[in-house]
């Protein structure tokens, strides 16, 4: 699964492919290298960003630690706009799927609406770092149009993340929530079939907290879904990475990613998201020589 955020500010890439031709050209490269999927997405859910969760009980709602804020922060949290995030990626959906119409589409996106829209310019795949939690209407949106759908895990918000508690055991927090979520979207009709899971490195998880994580990733194989997994450059990388006291910045993670990749597919996983496909799918076939062997 390619990256490709058509954002102002995502931690790596954020303004390069802004521009729809941009983008295009990207996707492109990413195909090249080996992509099957292209992960579009026009919102950045970087460390800190503010987003809103709608205040509403029942499947798919927030958990505890996603509680939504009162009406007047939740004003105040509206990173961007369901217009905005329309207006950045589905002139790059549609143009993609006219240069390029034999792609695979996801849209990253917890907003309902926008699913509903991407999927209609041609996405196949809604990857939500909610897990359709964030929406009221999302679990409904997606079991109505019968796509493909990535349940990530995420503690809290990317704006309470530096002060969130440290869990007793993360493995064990993400397999049963994970578990929770899942049978959530099974109850308002997604097909079990349609569902991809996804653990959600460095979304809630502190630096430490991600090796666990990575370390005892094969247990979640017992959800009994597909497992997605993305690692890509992320900051708990740079944490170990660093140098005389300074954590390597994304740019310098490329290394530590692609092994951290690597031993997730020796773990099981079965698709990376990446923003260096080339690497990745070099990696990919490395790691799947050893299996069958």
């Amino acid at each position: 699964m390619g990256v490709l955020n058509v954002t102002p500010d995502s931690f790596y890439d954020g303004g390069r492919y802004l521009d729809p031709t941009a983008a295009t050209e990207q996707a492109t490269r990413l195909l090249q290298e080996g992509a099957d999927i292209i992960d579009v997405g026009g919102e950045s859910t970087r460390p800190g960003a503010r987003v809103l969760v709608a205040a509403t009980k029942g499947p798919g709602s927030p958990s505890h630690d996603a509680a939504p804020a009162s009406p007047q922060k939740q004003t105040a949290s509206i990173a961007l706009t369901e217009e905005e995030e329309l207006r950045r990626i589905i002139p790059v959906i549609t143009a993609i799927k006219h240069t390029h119409g034999e792609a695979i589409i996801s849209i990253d996106t917890y907003k309902a609406s926008v699913a509903r829209a991407a999927v209609g310019a041609g996405a196949e795949i809604v990857n939500d770092v909610g897990a359709l939690r964030w929406d009221p209407l999302m679990a409904q949106t997606v079991a109505e149009l019968r796509c493909g759908v990535v349940l990530m895990h995420m503690r809290g918000r990317p704006e309470e993340w530096h002060r969130l508690p440290r869990p007793d055991d993360v493995v064990k927090m993400v397999g049963e929530e994970l578990a929770d979520w899942s049978a959530s979207a099974l109850q308002a009709g997604v097909a079990r079939e349609s569902i991809v899971l996804d653990p959600g490195f460095g979304f809630g998880k502190s630096f430490e907290e991600n090796y666990p994580l990575l370390a005892h990733f094969d247990e979640l194989h017992r959800l009994g879904f597909p497992l997605l997994v993305g690692t890509s450059r992320k900051s708990f990388l740079g944490r170990t990475l660093r140098h005389h006291g300074m954590d390597a910045p994304a740019e310098d993670r490329l290394i530590g990613t692609v092994a951290s990749e690597t031993a997730l597919i020796l773990k099981g996983a079965h698709i990376v998201r990446a923003h260096d496909v080339g690497a990745a799918v070099e990696a990919a076939k490395v790691a799947d020589a050893i299996l069958s062997a």
